[in-house]
């Protein structure tokens, strides 16, 4: 009888112990948590930068581009407004 009251205070004490150190797994997992959420909302925010940054290239771009002639010396107003050519044979 005195085993078996041994036997169970020894799983008694093990599982304090195993509690113990669950609690301390859990505070530090916790606290990784909070520094990888951290860590996204600052990536998410550089993202969101360079996207902005990368539109503002974007049309200064488009901006540079819509300012050049055309090498064939054809403008997309006279390209817009030229008659569609038609196929051979066909009238």
């Amino acid at each position: 009888m005195i085993s078996e009251f041994i036997e169970l205070s020894e799983k008694i004490d093990r599982l304090a112990e195993l509690t113990l150190s669950l609690r301390a797994e859990n505070t530090q997992l916790r606290q990784w948590n909070t520094q990888v959420r951290q860590s996204n909302a600052q990536l998410f925010a550089e993202k969101e930068a360079c996207l902005v940054r990368l539109n503002e290239v974007q049309r200064r771009v488009e901006a540079l581009l819509a300012q050049m002639p055309d090498p064939n010396g054809v403008t997309v107003a006279t390209v817009a407004t030229a008659p569609a050519p038609q196929a051979e044979g066909v009238q």
